[in-house]
């Protein structure tokens, strides 16, 4: 009987977040939000000179984004190196480890959102900018030709044919 209290208070807990709820913890993706908009709160007070938010850029966030580099766990070989372009290589080397382009791309879009939630306007998101979005777009090609990765956007999955009227009873195309 200890297995129904858990489900239940696991659904009590997931309407309760709904509700604006103190006692149920943040999600996983509110929580990383919040530890990222720290960590570039911290970013800001430690640029020399100090930086406030309304007087960041997107100049500053790709200071920022190169910044964290620095502790990526990502191989991203150099054009020089012999495995450029081989997605499993067969030995080590010194290439440079750096951050994956799809961390910076989740990274962005939780610290775009947190800026807003902040009280900053969406017109003037530093997350947003252009030049922001053209870093990212780069950081992408260059990392799929490193790694001899072709980045494709994700498919939808389609239900299988053969339960085609249980599956889509509930949703309209």
């Amino acid at each position: 009987s200890s297995g129904d209290g858990g489900a239940g208070g696991g659904a009590a807990a997931a309407a309760g977040a709904g509700e604006g709820s103190a006692t149920a913890p943040p999600s996983r993706y509110e929580a990383q939000k919040r530890r990222d908009w720290n960590t570039f709160g911290q970013y800001l007070r430690n640029h020399r000179p100090p930086l406030t938010l309304p007087r960041c850029s997107g100049a500053n966030v790709l200071e920022f984004l190169r910044y964290l580099d620095q502790f990526g766990k990502t191989k991203i070989h150099a054009p020089a190196c012999p495995f450029f372009g081989i997605a499993h290589p067969p030995a080590p080397c010194a290439c440079p480890l750096r951050q994956a382009w799809g961390s910076l791309d989740a990274l962005i879009g939780r610290l775009r959102a947190a800026f807003e939630e902040h009280g900053g306007k969406p017109e003037s998101n530093p997350f947003g900018a252009r030049a922001v979005r053209l870093y990212l777009r780069e950081v992408r090609e260059m990392q799929a030709k490193a790694r001899g990765i072709a980045y494709e956007k994700k498919k939808r999955k389609r239900p299988s044919s053969n339960n085609t009227g249980a599956a889509n009873a509930g949703t309209s195309s």
